[in-house]
């Protein structure tokens, strides 16, 4: 986990949590600001995996739960992901409000690209790449399984990967696997805009920031998916110099 540490040491600031929402599809943390992550379950059999101190998360700071990040349990580290997320600051003069998407069907004609995580505009992608592998840990037809993973990032002119992989503790070896040649995006709502994911591998990172903390929480709770979530903008942020 040499990113997360890297992230958790790099943060400098520290608040209260003001509240925590955990909905079907997204993980909201208020503290210096209004952080996110996806929900992520275990697979384990209902009751085996608990979050400690459910009750009073609350009174931790901001700070305390971003280790939660660490944590084996997929719930508590989706918590542990908007904590982080929550504190991080960013340089306006390095951010651009730009969708990963954009970023994708700029860079993409003509090239091989691999994803690892499912994401809406798949099907418009594929018009237009010389080939597309979706990489999922339960893949639909069409798709590929994670162990292929191994395989086709080394392959790829292009690489994609969800800041959800931090969740799970994957993303180091998926950097790990991309050729020094590529363009490799990490993106979605979990995805921490921290430079810290620069030194490991990433030229662009796009994730989001809560401009509206109210309809944010209001949509989470109510069970929205990411394009349903209010109150969010996209923002993009490149390596500098590339």
């Amino acid at each position: 986990m040499a990113i997360l540490d890297d992230i958790l040491s790099s943060i400098a600031y520290d608040s209260a949590v003001r509240s925590i929402l955990v909905g079907a599809h997204w993980t909201a943390v208020c503290g210096r600001r209004c952080g996110l992550a996806s929900t992520m379950l275990g697979e384990k059999p209902h009751g085996q995996e608990v979050v400690r101190d459910v009750g009073g998360l609350h009174l931790k700071s901001a700070r305390e739960l971003a280790e939660y990040a660490r944590s084996e349990i997929p719930l508590e580290a989706s918590i542990g992901l908007a904590a982080i997320n929550s504190l991080i600051e960013v340089e306006p003069a390095n951010a651009v409000e730009l969708d990963a998407e954009e970023v994708l069907a700029k860079n993409g004609p003509g090239k091989n690209i691999a994803m690892v995580g499912h994401f809406p505009f798949i099907r418009r992608l594929q018009q237009t790449a010389k080939n597309l592998w979706i990489i999922e840990k339960h893949p639909s037809e069409g798709e590929y399984p994670a162990s292929a993973a191994h395989d086709l990032i080394p392959r790829a002119d292009v690489v994609a990967l969800t800041g959800s992989a931090l969740i799970n503790h994957t993303l180091d070896g998926l950097l790990a696997l991309c050729p020094p040649e590529a363009l490799v995006l990490v993106l979605g709502p979990t995805t921490p805009l921290s430079k810290v994911l620069f030194d490991h591998g990433a030229t662009i990172i796009s994730g989001s920031q809560v401009v509206d903390e109210a309809a944010a929480l209001r949509t989470i709770g109510q069970g929205a998916t990411f394009q349903q979530v209010e109150g969010v903008k996209k923002i993009t942020i490149r390596k500098p110099n590339f």
